[in-house]
């Protein structure tokens, strides 16, 4: 038996709930999966972003064209870049994080599957083999998310021994495919689909819905899925009816894909033939087998675990944060999470709450997307007198330079406040154009006190959100009211 204050499971963000306020306490880190430190430095935020960057610099080449520079690409080399964002990078920093927690003499590190046993108690399943007993006085659930594939596709999977990949996966593939099939319309589907195509795959999407990324603003949703269309044979309204293997001649015999390539049938009833099929519907909260239901803690129907603003589950002293509980499957909700957790291990009749307002997000797909707060559709139902304001890049001095013709910077506020309430972006560099939305709506700044209370650079990019937010129709300030104090 291991008695420990703090028992952490899960190696992610909840790795960061070891810090000098808590230094006097005894922890135990948990880690059951194959890697140690989470999902995004292992297969998500980071590794894709260095992906990206590759596929974006393979992008500029191909479209320098349009603005007078003749180059050709000649290949993007899969295997170097996968090696140097894991051999290189990657693996590195995640042995390293392990290595230096397990000689850290004021903690345990276990790595293995850990179940709930009561309460405060864990067994945990080591993976070199035995058990080991955990008592803690406090317990915190930090175990991420997973990827997660339909039933219905895997069942037809299985039946061919078919491999179904999904973003934890094909980053490692021994060789780039030359097709591949995307089964999704999500972010993950539409990073996957601008990161493979631009190194030189063919690419089909299979969606579900009518459009892509249908979660953003419409005027959004609208623009992308018309540019996707444009780079990628899509398939709105569609799912995969069956899988086989064989069908046509097959372009590569590798790439970890069946050697007889892999047909795809489509519910209207098209077959498409590919190399590899990546699997982008989704992540599900990492919370089955944990044994919650012996300690007491509740989870959605989802499989999140049920926690208050400050993070404590409804088991007192068991506590979750990020993709195990959040709404937000974000890496920097969740290390706001953990931030406010740690804080409220140490200061228990001080606690600080989730901030979960004006929470943005980016798609590093192409072009590439940011948002924050709500769409214009989601204001008009929450009541708000809606004002927009959609500015094109195009109509400002980079965007000459860019001879950009489709980006936009569309921004939503309430008229009698004179507040922001959404901010959203499509085109080059959108993700970091978006911060001054964010601070915005984060410090509750009027748009006429951001918008004219500082300088803007000329001929910056960032001339398109201080234009968007000009161009708002608010009420004058002497007749704004005051918005409401935030939760």
């Amino acid at each position: 038996m291991i008695d420990v204050d703090i028992a952490v499971i899960g190696s992610g963000s909840g790795n960061g709930l070891v810090t000098h306020e808590l230094a006097d306490r005894r922890f135990a880190i948990i880690e059951g999966g194959d890697v140690f430190g989470g999902t995004c430095l292992n297969v998500g935020c980071i590794p894709t972003k260095m992906y990206v960057h590759v596929a974006e610099v393979a992008t500029m080449v191909r479209e320098g064209g349009r603005l007078g520079v003749d180059a050709t690409l000649d290949r993007v080399r899969f295997t170097d870049v996968r090696d140097r964002v894991f051999a290189g990078r990657i693996d590195q920093i995640a042995a390293a994080g392990e290595a230096y927690r397990r000689d850290d003499t004021s903690l345990e590190l276990l790595r293995g599957h850990a179940r709930f046993t009561g309460p405060r108690t864990l067994r945990v399943d080591l993976r070199d083999g035995g058990t080991e007993e955990v008592r803690a006085g406090q317990i915190v659930i930090a175990t991420g998310s997973h990827a997660s594939i339909p039933e219905e596709i895997a069942a037809v999977a299985e039946r061919e021994d078919i491999t179904l990949h999904t973003s934890d996966t094909v980053m490692r593939l021994p060789e780039r495919p030359e097709r591949m099939l995307v089964v999704g319309g999500g972010f993950i589907a539409a990073e996957m689909a601008h990161i493979f195509s631009a190194f030189g795959t063919r690419v089909t999407i299979s969606a579900r819905g009518g459009e892509l990324l249908r979660h953003l603003d419409d005027e959004l949703v609208e623009v992308f899925t018309t540019r996707a269309r444009e780079q990628w044979d899509v398939r709105t309204s569609t799912t995969v009816t069956d899988l086989r293997r064989g069908g046509g001649d097959v372009l590569r015999r590798d790439a970890g894909a069946s050697k007889e390539g892999i047909t795809a049938t489509l519910s209207d009833g098209s077959d498409v033939e590919v190399d590899v099929v990546l699997v982008a519907t989704g992540r599900a909260p990492s919370t089955s087998g944990l044994g919650l239901d012996v300690a007491g803690v509740d989870v959605h129907d989802d499989g999140r675990v049920v926690v208050d603003a400050h993070g404590r589950t409804t088991v007192d002293g068991v506590w979750s944060l990020g993709d195990a509980s959040s709404p937000f499957q974000l890496k920097h909700v969740a290390n706001h999470e953990a931030r406010a957790v740690a804080h409220n291990l140490a200061h228990p009749d001080d606690p600080r709450v989730f901030d979960h307002d004006a929470v943005p997000a980016a798609v590093f797909t192409h072009p590439q997307i940011a948002s924050v707060g709500m769409t214009e559709a989601e204001a008009v139902t929450a009541g708000v007198d809606v004002v927009t304001k959609v500015q094109k890049y195009g109509d400002t001095a980079y965007g000459w330079a860019m001879e950009d013709t489709t980006s936009v910077c569309k921004v939503v506020a309430d008229r009698r406040t004179g507040r922001l309430v959404g901010g959203h972006l499509i085109g080059p560099e959108a993700s970091t154009l978006i911060q001054p939305l964010i601070q915005m709506m984060a410090f509750d700044q009027p748009v006429s006190q951001m918008v004219r209370g500082q300088y803007w650079i000329h001929p910056a990019l960032t001339e398109v959100v201080e234009n968007a937010l000009l161009g708002l129709d608010l009420n004058p300030v002497e007749d704004q009211i005051e918005s409401p104090p935030r939760a």
